[in-house]
């Protein structure tokens, strides 16, 4: 059960309307890494977990927290929405940095290539569920496999590309609330990558899951020759110099070969045999004339 109070988790009021930059915000709102993407994944998670509940209740804990972000940013590019399009537009094309971007400063220009559209007809001046591109956000960017500790490392990978994103966006404008509120996420995501990173630790610390994953597939049913091999598949070989290619791996269950001309595994030349003449396919040779 959910219980949401009349504050949010952190200021979000910019010191003006900016419908440019409430485009731009649309990613981490509703992008693929954005905050719609992470708090469906932990949520998920959670609900999910058949582990410990000291991961369930993490999980959910933070899940429920990125319902805040959500909030945060949807009211944010609401706020940088509360003015009339075309007088907002006119501000940001007198900006000679936003008029560069756009290729020019004509508020036709802007309005083509700056406004998000959809923010006036559809959201009636609100944020949409949607990437900066006017995308729908779609659960397909809903990681939960069952596994905690394939979750955990996609959760890093998550984070680190959601501040990423926002850190871009703290350079992409002067406006102060904004900044205010970027700052805020920005440091909510430090903490969450070394969250992550710790959960990882701990899970291979309860010896519940290890390297590779899943770790209780039994490793004697690969073909094990090439379990530990870096095989260089490209020109050059400056990739043999990495932590990668030589040396113990770090499951400790192997060590690191360097193949620097890696050999077909196999004489199988991928040739299909021919299919059901009914498909109209092309044959693998000339078809001789029926008789007569």
């Amino acid at each position: 059960m959910f219980f949401r109070q009349r504050h949010m988790a952190y200021n979000a009021k910019p010191d003006k309307p900016d419908p440019i930059f409430a485009k731009m915000l649309q990613e981490p709102l509703g992008g693929q890494w954005g905050e719609i993407s992470v708090m469906m994944t932990y949520l998920f998670q959670g609900w999910n977990s058949r582990g410990p509940q000291k991961y369930r209740d993490m999980l959910l804990d933070i899940g429920t927290e990125e319902i805040g972000h959500v909030e945060m940013l949807a009211t944010m590019i609401a706020r940088l929405l509360e003015t009339s399009p075309v007088e907002a537009q006119e501000d940001a094309a007198r900006n000679s940095l936003v008029g560069a971007v756009m290729g020019g400063s004509r508020i036709e220009d802007v309005l083509v290539a700056g406004m998000n559209p959809q923010h006036l007809i559809v959201g009636g001046l609100g944020a949409r569920p949607s990437d900066s591109m006017g995308n729908p956000w779609t659960s397909a960017y809903t990681i939960s496999s069952g596994n905690l500790l394939a979750d955990f490392r996609f959760n890093v990978t998550a984070e680190s590309q959601g501040r990423l994103q926002v850190a871009r966006l703290y350079n992409m404008t002067d406006d102060r609330g904004v900044k205010d509120m970027l700052s805020f996420l920005l440091a909510r995501d430090t903490m969450h990558q070394n969250q992550w990173l710790a959960a990882i630790q701990e899970l291979e610390e309860d010896g519940l899951e290890t390297t590779p994953v899943p770790s209780n597939f039994p490793q004697d049913l690969e073909r094990t020759e090439v379990s530990y091999q870096f095989l260089n598949h490209s020109e050059g070989t400056e990739s043999a110099q990495g932590r990668w290619a030589k040396g113990q791996a770090p499951d400790g269950k192997g060590q690191f070969t360097y193949v620097e001309h890696p050999p077909a595994y196999t004489e199988d030349e991928g040739l299909l045999n021919p299919v059901d003449p009914r498909t109209y396919g092309t044959p693998p040779k000339p078809v001789p004339p029926s008789a007569s």
